[in-house]
């Protein structure tokens, strides 16, 4: 039967094929390995229908194609370690290639309407009923983040030229981080309790460990290097990285503009870092102090 397509429409065929294998595989192995049984069950129904999909092209190629399973694993481990609706919907983008390739065979063929609208609309309306505990929170982890890493670059910045000492910036910086950690996590268990609109202590949780994980990562380059203006350079350069990697995540995980939010944190954490900066130096200058 494949003898009556074109060699692109083949190989199109062939490649929508492979994914529909690929995808019906990595959702029927995360509908085993949820606790969940309305998540398996969604993950079920998601692999059948790409199964179906397979059976689809398997009778217009002709061919038998096995799936990927090097993006099983790859798709799998994501979805286990950083949470299933981060896993599902990287590889939802990561189909974007698929999704035109499947608009170009419909136009050849005129067979795939009901194809698309599965991949368009049924997937989708079915990851979106996903439930996370880790975006339930994602606003306390905001919250710790944002505030770490405004906090903590602007008064590294200032120490720097204040301290001219690696090892007194990263104490002074462990000191405060750790206590502005707790004090931002004890605000947000009081603020969650009396607005009644979700778990006071997970939400502390979930604020301060990721206040303390931010001023461990931005207060190392201080206990590594002995040379502090590249303690400093590496402290921002990690700050950048954090920036990059959180709004990755929250970008995909909840479909918003990764542009948008990593334009506006780094242009606060970096502005308050330059101002900040400037200020230890006047401060030492006013002061006098030697350290």
């Amino acid at each position: 039967m494949k003898d009556k397509f074109g060699k692109n429409t083949l190989v199109r065929l062939l490649k929508a094929q492979k994914n529909e294998a690929t995808e019906a595989v990595v959702y029927a192995r995360l509908a085993v390995s949820v606790k969940d049984p309305a998540a398996a069950k969604i993950f079920t129904g998601i692999s059948r229908d790409e199964k179906r999909h397979y059976d689809f092209y398997r009778k217009l190629t002709g061919a038998e194609i096995a799936p990927d399973r090097r993006k099983i694993f790859r798709f799998f481990w994501i979805a286990r370690i950083f949470g299933l609706t981060f896993g599902i919907r990287l590889m939802e983008q990561d189909e974007g290639n698929a999704q035109k390739n499947y608009a170009e065979l419909q136009k050849e063929l005129g067979t795939l309407s009901k194809i698309i609208r599965d991949e368009e609309k049924h997937e989708h309306a079915l990851i979106d009923l996903i439930n996370e505990e880790k975006l339930q929170y994602i606003g306390s982890v905001v919250l710790g983040l944002s505030d770490a890493l405004v906090e903590l670059t602007g008064m590294l910045a200032g120490l720097t030229l204040a301290m001219q000492n690696s090892k007194l910036i990263a104490l002074a910086g462990l000191i405060t981080g750790v206590a502005a950690a707790l004090s931002m996590a004890a605000s947000q268990y009081l603020a969650v309790k009396h607005e009644s609109s979700g778990n006071a202590y997970k939400s502390a949780v979930y604020t301060g460990v990721t206040y303390i994980f931010t001023v461990i990562l931005l207060v190392a380059p201080y206990l590594l290097f002995k040379d502090y203006f590249l303690a400093l350079a590496a402290t921002m350069a990690l700050a950048l990285a954090e920036i990059v990697i959180f709004n990755f995540y929250i970008s995909v995980a909840k479909n918003l503009s990764f542009k948008k939010r990593f334009w506006e944190m780094t242009l606060i954490c970096f502005s308050v870092a330059a101002v900040s900066f400037v200020i230890g130096y006047f401060v030492k200058i006013l002061l006098n102090v030697t350290v």
